[in-house]
């Protein structure tokens, strides 16, 4: 079935299942910014897609031998369902970023996983809600705001965007729009400098307690969803918990790495467990690892180059090979159980029961 005869028959379509389904097709590519694009994929079988607003998808591109996995917030709504949107900033030396800014074009096929996250705005009614974003961490909270407008919910909002300068707020005409439609919607955005536009004429400067006193003044009483490079999250963190959010009601998404992987680095510890040889076939290197340590956090100590983004066994992107052995694996949806049963796992949240050789 076409595609788009598919979308005139979405009411009967089969639904996407995360289990099985993989193949995507591009259907659309569209220039945001400067240098921050949308994606748009469909399923090439035409099924519908089920996802929550703020989840994201796992995918695998084309870009070299072995390909790069990659992890994108959705931005488009829920309730279209018939197809989903992934906005992509241009990042300089990225090579996901750059190859998809350069190459994908409508017509072109991909695999990808999902949806998968917990970014999801709370269930509780009326919830008061603080949407704070900086740069493209923008593209789940834009998710979760185009699904309120299609749901035509009463909603308590603030939308607070920042970016570097006013050319680079991704979204801003649609989010302008739909400020003056939707009645709960207050919208803010702040960037550092009007380098561009030098007429802007609201605040600059970057995230402050004196400016979210000014913004938000009832924010103590607001669930935070927050999204952004990683130093932008940890002021938010830093100025909203000042603020009087509490740390229940402060939800982050990042796929920082950096970040992310630090708890799970631990190089000082001694490992108490029994003693494994792992091997690294490919890259010809064999590593001691205790069984009470993770395959992912002691390869980057000792430097085995391996793909990784959540260290938590949600976005998939270290998935590998296990040519031989056994490995005790506590995932959070980042693989499915088909891959599991064809040997792949996830080193982030592996720990080995034997000697291991990994396929990388």
């Amino acid at each position: 079935m076409g595609i788009e005869f598919a979308q005139m028959q979405r009411g009967q379509a089969a639904v996407w299942d995360p289990e099985h389904d993989e193949t995507l097709v591009c259907i659309d590519v569209h220039q945001e910014t400067h240098d921050v694009k949308s994606f748009t994929f469909a399923s090439p079988d035409g099924k519908r897609f089920s996802f929550d607003a703020g989840q994201y998808f796992l995918f695998e591109f084309p870009t070299g031998i072995d390909g790069e996995a990659r992890c994108y917030s959705i931005s488009s709504s829920p309730h279209r369902n018939s197809a989903f949107t992934v906005t992509v900033k241009r990042v300089p030396g990225g090579r996901v970023s750059n190859w998809l800014h350069d190459n994908m074009a409508p017509g072109m096929t991909v695999k990808g996983q999902g949806p998968l996250g917990h970014f999801i705005r709370p269930q509780a009614d009326r919830a008061k809600l603080l949407l704070l974003s900086g740069g493209s961490g923008i593209t789940p909270v834009m998710s979760i705001t185009r699904h309120l407008a299609d749901s035509c919910e009463p909603a308590d909002v603030v939308f607070l965007h920042a970016a570097r300068t006013p050319l680079d707020l991704i979204f801003r005409g649609e989010l302008s729009c739909l400020a003056a439609r939707m009645k709960g919607l207050r919208l803010q955005f702040l960037p550092e400098t009007v380098l561009g536009e030098p007429a802007w004429p609201g605040l600059t400067g970057r995230i402050s307690a004196e400016f979210l006193k000014l913004a938000v003044p009832d924010i103590a009483e607001r669930v935070v969803m927050c999204c952004g490079p990683a130093p932008f999250m940890a002021a938010a963190r830093s100025i909203t918990a000042a603020l009087g959010v509490p740390v229940s009601n402060h939800i982050e998404e990042s796929f920082d790495a950096a970040v992310i992987d630090a708890p799970n680095l631990d190089l000082e510890e001694q490992p108490a467990g029994k003693i494994y040889q792992v091997e690294f076939s490919k890259q010809k290197r064999t590593l001691e690892i205790s069984s009470d340590q993770t395959v992912l956090s002691m390869a980057k100590k000792a430097g085995v180059r391996l793909p990784s983004s959540c260290s938590n066994g949600v976005c998939g992107t270290c998935k590998s090979k296990l040519a031989s052995g056994s490995v005790e694996m506590n995932h959070n949806g980042g693989i499915r159980q088909r891959e599991i049963d064809a040997g792949m796992f996830l080193p982030c949240c592996s720990k080995p029961l034997s000697d291991l050789v990994i396929d990388r």
